[in-house]
């Protein structure tokens, strides 16, 4: 009898995970970062790709369910398919050429002030990766390029930005990483 109540728990969680419930999916969202994050540091990951990672596997199992393609098999088994999925993500990505050529968003997109470099003194890989990445930003929607400078030309937190912009941090934390994505596919740069 217990544990029909505990999948009755579970498929009220799908229901409301299909029904967009904000508070739901931003406590399964809180809920289970951690145990992901631990995961991926373990393996060779770093905070920001923890990240990276869990929001990924977290819209994922946000799609899989909308979907109807899962159906809860024991109490935990939301919890337990999307920390699956982060950890098939994570050990995609360690396969991956990407991983073992190392990049990241700055090897895109310089972030750092250079303006006192003088243009002969860089290379011409840095210059045209540079070009390319600026070309790239500039059609970047508003709301992405305005989101992106926040984040990492001002500093600002998750937090902050999710104030600044009136919509919750995981959504701030969401936007971002599909910002990020467009940034790389409009500069030909694939995960």
């Amino acid at each position: 009898m217990g544990k029909v109540i505990h999948i009755d728990k579970q498929l009220q969680l799908v229901k409301a995970v299909q029904a967009n419930n904000e508070t739901v999916l931003e406590q399964l969202y809180h809920q289970n970062y951690f145990k992901t994050e631990s995961y991926i540091l373990k393996n060779n990951g770093t905070m920001p790709q923890a990240k990276d990672i869990y929001q990924e596997a977290f819209i994922t199992m946000w799609q899989n369910v909308k979907e109807g393609k899962f159906t809860p098999s024991n109490e935990t088994a939301l919890q337990g398919y999307l920390y699956q999925i982060a950890k098939f993500k994570w050990m995609d990505h360690l396969r991956s050429a990407h991983y073992k050529k190392t990049g990241s968003l700055s090897d895109v997109f310089e972030l750092k002030d250079t303006s006192t470099d003088m243009p002969h003194e860089m290379d011409l890989e840095q210059q045209e990766r540079r070009a390319k990445g600026m070309q790239a930003f500039k059609k970047l929607g508003k709301e992405c390029k305005e989101l992106l400078e926040v984040f990492y030309f001002e500093k600002k937190s998750l937090r902050e930005i999710a104030a600044q912009f009136n919509i919750g941090e995981a959504s701030a934390r969401n936007k971002k990483y599909r910002c990020i994505q467009k940034l790389r596919s409009l500069t030909g740069q694939q995960d």
